[in-house]
């Protein structure tokens, strides 16, 4: 099932399913977001899709109508930006057939490894524990809170300082958190994670700088368990719509150096991850780049991500933040 977040043309907001090969929404009674859905989810002990699947409405509205007069909403969001972190990890997934060779032999050379080597191989050694057993920690970054999630449709705008906009196909796993601190899993969604993958590469220290971006998440919810092999494709297209760039990318733990379970563990170990009424956007990592190839994205090109099995494309064209500098006050 995919649930979907919209917004009415009086700017009322509605919840709804996918239907009819993602051309109709079928709207949800009784809630109007997927937050509100969750939450009496959590209250009545049931699941979001037997929830949803019972509160389905005889309305229907048409899916492309809404996506092109922008009236798409993420999948899931807070009525407050600071109460829902944006977060994600890295150096999680194997890479291609070709890639994983190439991988294997560089992780066997213990005197020239990187930081970021070592951290996957520790990753290939330990990600996948044994049920019950507590696997590594991976790499972890902040991105930001709500107000950097965009939508498909919305622009992904770099800032004037940066000096890359590159795309992440990945997937992410979105979370509420319970009255008791218990963080619950709705589902999972695709996304562009966004990074400045130039800034990163000149020291391993600025990982942090290059991931305070924005990112783009949706346009759909899948409920349930992920998939252990997700396929999908990566493209940039030029300012003329055509396909520039292409490349299928591979996620689900098939294809990954970790569980997903061990990726949630590592992060909502911490306290401050598990606040009652929060929510959490949490991306897995990818192993597909168009940098790797030489391809620099420019103004006005677009992002495509597309995986069948989370509905229609996530699309976002890139834009470039107009010079600003922060003026500090003394007080």
């Amino acid at each position: 099932m995919l649930l979907v977040q919209i917004k009415q043309p009086d700017n009322s907001r509605r919840i709804g399913v996918l239907e009819n090969d993602n051309q109709s929404i079928r709207l949800i009674e009784g809630y109007i977001t997927t937050y509100a859905l969750a939450q009496a989810a959590i209250a009545n002990k049931t699941s979001l899709r037997n929830l949803a699947s019972g509160a389905l409405g005889e309305t229907l509205v048409d899916y492309a109508t809404v996506a092109g007069q922008g009236r798409l909403l993420a999948p899931l969001d807070h009525t407050d930006d600071a109460h829902c972190f944006v977060t994600g990890t890295g150096l999680t997934h194997l890479g291609s057939a070709d890639g994983r060779d190439a991988m294997h032999k560089k992780v066997n050379d213990s005197e020239t490894l990187t930081d970021s080597m070592k951290m996957f191989r520790m990753g290939l050694d330990g990600g996948k524990p044994a049920a019950d057993a507590l696997g590594v920690q991976p790499e972890w970054f902040y991105k930001g809170d709500g107000s950097i999630v965009r939508v498909s449709g919305e622009a992904l705008t770099m800032p004037h300082f940066a000096l890359d906009g590159g795309e992440e196909p990945e997937i992410a796993g979105l979370y509420l958190i319970g009255a008791d601190g218990s963080p619950y899993r709705l589902g999972y969604a695709i996304g562009n994670e966004f990074s400045d993958h130039v800034t990163e590469r000149q020291n391993y220290l600025y990982l942090a700088h290059s991931k305070l971006r924005q990112c783009a998440l949706g346009p759909a919810l899948l409920l349930g368990e992920l998939p252990s092999h997700v396929e999908g494709m990566s493209r940039i297209l030029d300012t003329g719509g055509a396909v520039r760039w292409e490349k299928p990318f591979l996620s689900g733990e098939d294809n990954m150096s970790h569980t997903v379970a061990n990726l949630e563990y590592h992060h909502f170990k911490y306290p401050l991850f598990c606040r009652p009424g929060d929510v959490h956007v949490h991306f897995f990592g990818t192993a597909t780049l168009s940098c790797v190839d030489g391809i620099v994205v420019a103004a006005g090109e677009t992002f495509e991500i597309d995986v069948a099995a989370f509905g229609p494309p996530l699309r976002n064209q890139l834009a470039v933040e107009k010079l600003t500098r922060p003026v500090i006050h003394s007080l």
